[in-house]
């Protein structure tokens, strides 16, 4: 690893919101506080959920497609390395209440878990989450850039947000 081992990860087994992104940032390496950057500020507000709730790890999972700091790569972060999920996920969704809320943040994690979905497009598979409902509640990555893409899917704040925080209202 170019940048060092420092797995950032939260959970117990108590929570019954699990939530799967890519990988930590460079400023999530840093600190070592899943989602401590704008991305998780906007994953909090997408959800409702308060810093509180979400650092809880006895409500909320926190768990990436790839534990550690990939490194830079044009136009962003390289992908999440591809033997963190395979290595560790059911281990850890094996300590995690059966009856779990898990949302899947970004391509990655939808890639992984919806694997019958993957000739949709990210935009296809978050429009249709009730298909994946109730176990999975895709969402598109909440980086900078999904400013634009929500500028262009007035639906997904109007409809898909109120759902998901009512669904969110139901596991935490």
């Amino acid at each position: 690893m170019p940048h060092g081992v420092r797995p950032v990860t939260g959970f117990s087994a108590t929570a019954r919101l699990l939530i799967i992104g890519q990988a930590p940032g460079s400023k999530v390496h840093a600190s070592g506080i899943p989602w401590d950057d704008a991305s998780g500020d906007r994953l909090r507000e997408w959800t409702g959920l308060t810093k509180q709730q979400m650092y809880d790890p006895a409500q909320v999972a926190l768990v990436p497609m790839g534990f550690c700091y990939p490194g830079k790569a044009s136009g962003g972060d390289k992908p999440p390395r591809r033997e963190c999920a395979p290595q560790w996920h059911h281990r850890i969704l094996d300590l995690l209440p059966e009856d779990r809320l898990t949302l899947l943040v970004g391509t990655y994690a939808q890639g992984h878990y919806l694997p019958g979905a993957r000739r949709l497009s990210m935009t296809e598979r978050v429009r249709r989450y009730r298909e994946f409902l109730p176990h999975f509640f895709p969402l598109p990555h909440p980086a900078w850039r999904s400013t634009i893409w929500m500028r262009q899917n007035p639906w997904f704040e109007a409809e898909v947000l109120p759902e998901l925080r009512e669904a969110i209202g139901r596991h935490i």
